[in-house]
């Protein structure tokens, strides 16, 4: 019997965890075709950090959409898709953490999640959720190694509460085949033996050991 045909792997992680690289190293090694995160392009983007209460649920409806529009796209592609974070972090994690920090109203919290609710009915979750587990200093470490000016402002407390959020939604994943890898203890990027082992293990999730 041939195998399953796979067509989307899905990379989940906080900002800086490591996941346009891993992305990127994932579809090479696999034949993969990688799907990123269109931030350049984003026409909320400037302004919610100018003025975060009055444009955090425009920017959480434009991200929903377009994460929508590219589940959408991976169903119809014949390719094997590696898409670099998913819908179920705006809905999961950002979303609930503006309201919590009180950037975004419960009526449009509210509002945004029952839209959401509605879309990831009729779609099909990944055939394997990856998810990158970082504490704070690793985080802080890639963010500053790669330099992205609108990052440098990004606080501790922030990413804390990011991480909490994503750790209570991995706790309860049970939408499909989930890989967990630990970045404090894995170096991807430096070190090609921790990279076999996750190629590995994506190998195993997907197809079994043999």
């Amino acid at each position: 019997m041939g195998k399953k045909k796979i067509n989307h792997i899905a990379i989940a992680g906080n900002i800086g965890a490591g996941k346009s690289t891993l992305t990127n190293l994932l579809s090479k090694n696999f034949n993969w075709t990688p799907q990123f995160e269109d931030v350049e392009n984003n026409p909320y983007l400037n302004d919610f950090y100018d003025d975060m209460p009055r444009w955090s649920f425009n920017l959480q409806v434009y991200f929903l959409n377009s994460r929508y529009q590219q589940v959408i796209d991976i169903k119809n592609n014949p390719n094997t898709i590696i898409q670099d974070r998913t819908i179920y972090e705006d809905a999961e994690i950002f979303a609930p953490n503006l309201h919590k920090m009180g950037l975004m109203s419960t009526r449009d919290f509210e509002n945004y999640r029952s839209l959401y609710n509605t879309i990831i009915s009729q779609i099909a979750p990944p055939d394997l959720l990856i998810y990158l587990k970082a504490s704070i200093p690793t985080l802080v470490d890639n963010i500053q190694k790669r330099g992205r000016d609108y990052e440098e402002n990004i606080r501790l407390d922030y990413l804390k509460r990011l991480n909490e959020f994503y750790d209570s939604w991995i706790a309860q994943y049970e939408t499909g085949k989930l890989l967990v890898i630990d970045c404090d203890q894995l170096n991807f990027v430096e070190n090609e033996e921790d990279l076999a082992g996750i190629y590995n293990k994506v190998q195993a999730e997907l197809h079994g050991l043999f």
